[in-house]
């Protein structure tokens, strides 16, 4: 079993009254309610956390891109995973990922996680979500109609400049370019492995299953109501002879740890709430613009995860009902680890992608509740699936060929017009500073 801790970045300071003043937290979110300097302490907090996952034995650290919102504050996920590739040593770096049909060229995301897999010596997983209708229609202005269609294409030539040995010329339909020509290439050969996010769009199977790419359905309603989603998957999976290999499912679920059941119900219970009522309040005009959904999954009854319908659908529920629907998986630790290990085997998924920072949870509850599932947990989950090879994870260069970050030498410098020395500190200590 292998175990992503994946980070939204939320903007944790929207007002009580947010879901009742605002219409959306997505697309027309009013600029005034950001605080630049409150920007900033998030970042770092939330680059400290990632780093602490790191080091308490995380197999993943994850990163995704969102526009125009306080839900996720990451417009350019490649920017956080370049800090990450200089300040974590173990992890793979899940970048899950660049929405690749709003790049023009889309050889930019080639180019870019080529760049991050050389920096971080191979851990780069590279992420090739079609993107929320409020990112791609509203956000940047793409058409329904043509998203996909843009999407295959801008896979197509990302996947052939990382693997073409030559110089060669792309003729596309939305891309036409004359010279390409990748540098740096990628340090994985013939390429990083690629996940799929997806939301429950029955064509993304299909895409995966052709291409012996990693599923990864990224739910904000638990495993249970995800079950169906995984079963579609692997039905697709079984009619083309694939094998179901549980690595090549990722899973995302939201996880909180305490010291008991009831601890961890007065811990979180206030920041799942802030994040279902409020990290999630999107208008319904934004959630699924006309065309974006395909007829085949409309009529295949899968619902979108955000707008009206997914709200009526968590209206109301409490912390316990969260946890009986499995929308949220918490507790002390023994009952994380059986509710974990029925979730996985229930969905046969060998990647769990964690939501351990929620909503409005502040510094010092991730920690605990990160440090606790690292101790506690995940090593009595670890032995599932130990029968199945992971083939979608990276291969990094062995930590003795890897480069070390060199100590900074600040020289010296200039103290109230006088010469004083300077200093010599380790990159990583920060890492350390509370």
């Amino acid at each position: 079993m292998k175990f992503t801790w994946f980070h939204l970045m939320p903007y944790r300071y929207l007002p009580e009254d947010f879901k009742d003043k605002y219409r959306s937290v997505w697309v027309d979110i009013p600029r005034d309610l950001y605080d630049p300097k409150v920007g900033h302490r998030l970042y770092n907090d939330y680059l400290d956390q990632l780093e602490f996952a790191d080091r308490v034995g995380f197999d993943g650290l994850g990163v995704n891109e969102h526009h125009q919102n306080a839900y996720g504050l990451m417009p350019s996920p490649n920017i956080m995973a370049a800090a990450l590739s200089r300040r974590t040593r173990h992890a793979n770096l899940l970048v899950l990922g660049n929405s690749i049909a709003l790049y023009n060229p889309p050889v930019r995301v080639a180019e870019e996680f080529a760049m991050l897999d050389v920096i971080s010596g191979g851990r780069l997983v590279a992420g090739f979500p079609v993107g929320t209708s409020m990112d791609t229609n509203f956000c940047y202005g793409e058409v329904p109609a043509t998203l996909r269609e843009k999407y295959y294409e801008a896979h197509d030539l990302i996947v052939k400049a990382w693997t073409e040995k030559n110089v060669f010329s792309f003729n596309g339909k939305f891309t036409k370019l004359r010279y390409v020509n990748l540098w740096p290439k990628p340090l994985q050969q013939p390429r990083p492995p690629i996940w799929i996010p997806g939301g429950g769009s029955v064509e993304t199977y299909d895409f995966c299953a052709d291409h012996d790419y990693q599923y990864s359905f990224l739910s904000y309603f638990g495993y249970i109501a995800g079950k169906k989603v995984a079963d579609g998957y692997w039905n697709v999976l079984a009619k083309k002879g694939k094998p179901l290999n549980p690595y090549s499912l990722g899973f995302a679920q939201v996880v909180a740890v305490s010291e008991t059941d009831e601890q961890a119900e007065r811990d979180y219970a206030p920041h799942m709430d802030y994040f279902y009522n409020r990290c999630l309040h999107v208008y319904n005009g934004f959630a699924d613009a006309p065309g974006y959904r395909t007829l085949k999954t409309i009529k295949s009854g899968l619902l979108g995860q955000v707008g009206r319908q997914a709200a009526l659908r968590r209206e109301g529920l409490t912390w316990k009902d969260f946890l009986n629907e499995g929308y949220v998986i918490a507790g002390s630790p023994k009952t994380v680890r059986e509710r974990l290990r029925e979730a996985m085997k229930s969905l046969n998924c060998g990647h769990l992608m964690m939501l351990m920072q929620i909503g409005s949870m502040p510094p010092e509850l991730v920690r605990k509740s990160t440090e606790l599932f690292a101790r506690e947990v995940m090593p009595h989950v670890r032995d599932l699936w130990s029968d199945w090879e992971d083939k979608w994870s990276p291969r990094p260069l062995p930590e003795s060929e890897r480069a070390m970050p060199a100590p900074i030498d600040l020289g010296r410098r200039e103290v109230n017009g006088k010469s004083a020395p300077g200093a010599t500190v380790r990159a990583e200590s920060r890492s350390t500073a509370k």
